[in-house]
């Protein structure tokens, strides 16, 4: 790759291109359990899974699906939290050359039908919990078989020693039938033995959804390729870091990008122990960090912004900690400084999105720190800035612009959307939809995040998506929902609602309508009405104009 500026603050010893592996992340368990059959894979609330362990229960999974008739290129819908099931599932799904199509256990019935839809997808994975519901939808979908897993079979005590946020119902049992199975019935009927990889490096692995900056939800495709690059991209960018001697909290969901790329995809390839963490909060945190003192933790701003508002955080041994992962959200500067004086570990802000399979530019490790900023690309990505209204126009260092990337990671498209992936990808430059600049040194800041996309807690929320459920309210003419300020979640939902004449309409009435067909995180926190939207000449509601009139009162307030 030709020199580019951001070279120069490269930390030593990082390589500025790679001689890439061939090697597919199943592929690359295998070999985990060759080099370190008995170290730690998976850290499930005190129950360890080794590598050996880990690679067998992906061989018996990988059986079991291929006996249920699922072949090379098929999708396998996967809608699991933070528990070994979903990284086994995934596995076996790669291992076997099929597709692992990502879903968020929070979604309503609406949002998990239409992506189970979408995908083509002819099995769902998910917690027994939810079989219900996927029952449900299964006449409505393609949907063949259904496989529960319990949220205790890896639990190392009694199941109500739990969590608190754990109701008995999530212990539901279930009798299995011609079309639900049971997960861990299923995988005792075979052998650990390796089965035949058939994950092929140019070949489809993974469906994660994307809402891009329409609001329609879009399968985001990656390949092997795509996968195992960002993973080595990913592992380079450390090159102290020796595999099999690190441990990372599994705080960011495997159905998030986030969470796929690093929780499982990178952790896998370096052979390094996962901290399973099913909800992220920091009570939970603090008490696995005591127990199980991990290496690196990683998070959205607001986990350590929590996190430091704990006095029992501020307690703990952090001798072990070596760093910490941010993304999704800018994190203050006095946030980095509070954890490094506090723990004496370096703070990576990442920067990267589902079409990027997750990683395009981190804080250089063993380099300089610029608060503000999302770091320098990683190995063999190239980023330009563009004009906003004409991609072919590159700008100037310290100019704002789109952000256009191109690397190894970037997407293979979306997924059955030809025209919205001809509009993304142009001469192999991904054209992100976030605004940025880059400084004298390389380092490059997010001026600003896609268009009108509200990011509450590290959820990315697509007002359009929220629009459309509030206008289907009989009593709503007309609604706009923005992103506002908030000092712990980064941002939260507010909603602007104008009735129809002679209609009244309750803030509770309108809540309760949209916990119906939202995802609790995407519910409108506040609720306004208004006489009217402001439009432009032609009638569009104007979005942004309403954001800045929020902004503008609620510093006229402060």
């Amino acid at each position: 790759m030709e020199a580019k500026i951001w070279h120069k603050s490269y930390a030593p010893g990082v390589k500025k291109t790679l001689d890439y592996e061939k090697l597919t992340i199943p592929q690359a368990l295998a070999r985990s359990a060759r080099n370190f059959p008995d170290h730690t894979a998976l850290n499930y609330m005190g129950k360890k899974i080794t590598y050996k362990e880990l690679d067998g229960l992906v061989n018996r999974f990988a059986r079991a699906l291929s006996d249920l008739a699922i072949k090379p290129g098929d999708k396998v819908a996967v809608c699991l939290p933070n528990i070994p099931q979903v990284i086994i599932a995934n596995l076996a799904v790669l291992r076997i050359g099929a597709v692992a199509v990502q879903n968020n256990p929070l979604y309503t019935e609406r949002e998990l039908a239409y992506q189970l839809n979408d995908s083509e997808s002819k099995i769902v994975i998910t917690l027994t919990l939810l079989i219900p519901r996927m029952q449900a939808l299964k006449p409505e979908t393609r949907i063949d078989k259904i496989i529960g897993c319990h949220i205790h079979s890896y639990l190392p005590f009694p199941k109500k020693q739990l969590f608190p946020f754990v109701k008995k119902d999530m212990y539901r049992k279930v009798e299995p039938t011609a079309e639900v199975l049971v997960f861990n019935d299923l995988i005792g009927k075979y052998s650990p033995e390796a089965v035949e990889d058939n994950s092929r490096w140019d070949e489809l692995a993974a469906l994660l959804y994307t809402g891009g900056t329409t609001g329609v939800s879009k399968g985001v495709m990656l390949s092997h390729a795509n996968l195992s690059h960002n993973a080595q991209q990913f592992a380079a960018w450390f090159p102290d870091l020796k595999p099999g001697e690190e441990r990372l909290m599994g705080n960011f969901p495997v159905f998030h990008i986030a969470g796929f790329a690093a929780i499982q995809n990178f952790i896998i390839w370096q052979g390094w122990e996962d901290i399973m963490v099913p909800r992220p909060e920091p009570k939970i945190n603090i008490e696995l960090i005591k127990k199980y003192k991990p290496t690196f933790l990683p998070g959205v701003p607001t986990i350590f912004v929590g996190l430091l508002a704990q006095a029992d955080f501020r307690k703990l041994d952090f001798s072990a900690m070596k760093g910490f992962f941010s993304g999704a959200a800018p994190l203050a500067a006095d946030t980095i400084k509070d954890l490094k004086d506090l723990t004496g570990a370096t703070m990576c802000e990442v920067y990267g999105s589902t079409e990027t399979t997750a990683v395009v530019s981190i804080t250089p490790w063993g380099g300089e720190i610029k608060p503000g900023t999302v770091g320098v690309p990683v190995a063999d990505t190239d980023i330009k800035i563009v004009a906003v209204d004409d991609p072919d126009k590159d700008l100037e260092i310290g100019e704002s612009g789109e952000i256009a990337v191109k690397g190894p990671q970037i997407m293979m498209g979306y997924y059955n959307r030809p025209a919205e992936t001809k509009d993304a990808i142009r001469d192999g430059w991904f054209l992100t939809g976030d605004l940025g600049k880059f400084d004298e040194d390389g380092y490059l800041t997010i001026v600003d995040r896609k268009k009108d996309m509200i990011i509450a807690g590290g959820y990315n929320i697509y007002p359009v998506e929220l629009d459309g459920v509030l206008m289907g309210h009989p009593k709503i003419m007309e609604a706009c929902a923005i992103g506002i300020p908030h000092e712990y979640r980064g941002e939260t939902v507010k909603a602007f609602i104008v009735t129809r004449k002679g209609e009244t309409l309750t803030a509770d009435e309108v809540s309760n309508h949209c916990k119906k067909n939202l995802a609790a995180y995407k519910v409108p926190k506040i609720i306004e009405f208004i006489d009217e939207l402001p439009k432009s000449a032609v009638g569009k509601i104007l979005r942004r104009k309403l954001k800045e009139m929020e902004v503008a009162k609620m510093k006229k307030e402060s």
